[in-house]
């Protein structure tokens, strides 16, 4: 019993192959490697994420202060400053910007938004 593809999922898994072969991809999957094998960027985006969580749970209750506040944005700017997240986070703009315009392209025939409506149960 052999399992037919259908012709729609060949070719979409030939645009995510050919997606992942765009000079976008590659730099974005590059940065997130570095990111993510720097120690110092891992410890800086474990700092934000404690400071950040620290400030939504005294929000939640009530008691977060306009200090917190200005504190968490500080250490997500110190965050984005590194040169290693700020490249990671300027190819994954880029990437983005991609992925916009193959939706539109792949959009337009459908008059519908490939990437948000086709994916989507219900929208009002």
């Amino acid at each position: 019993m052999s399992v037919q593809t259908d012709p729609l999922e060949e070719l979409g898994r030939d645009l995510g192959e050919a997606i992942a072969e765009t000079p976008e991809y590659e730099a974005f999957a590059d940065a997130k490697a570095a990111v993510e094998n720097d120690d110092d960027v891992q410890a800086q985006i474990s700092a934000f994420h404690e400071l950040r969580d620290q400030y939504m749970q005294a929000r939640q209750t009530g008691s977060a202060s306009e200090a917190a506040l200005r504190e968490v944005q500080s250490a997500q700017k110190e965050l984005h400053e590194m040169p290693k997240m700020a490249a990671y986070l300027d190819a994954q703009d880029e990437l983005q910007e991609r992925l916009k315009a193959i939706n539109e392209a792949i959009s337009d025939p459908l008059a519908i938004d490939f990437g948000g409506e086709a994916g989507g149960c219900c929208h009002d």
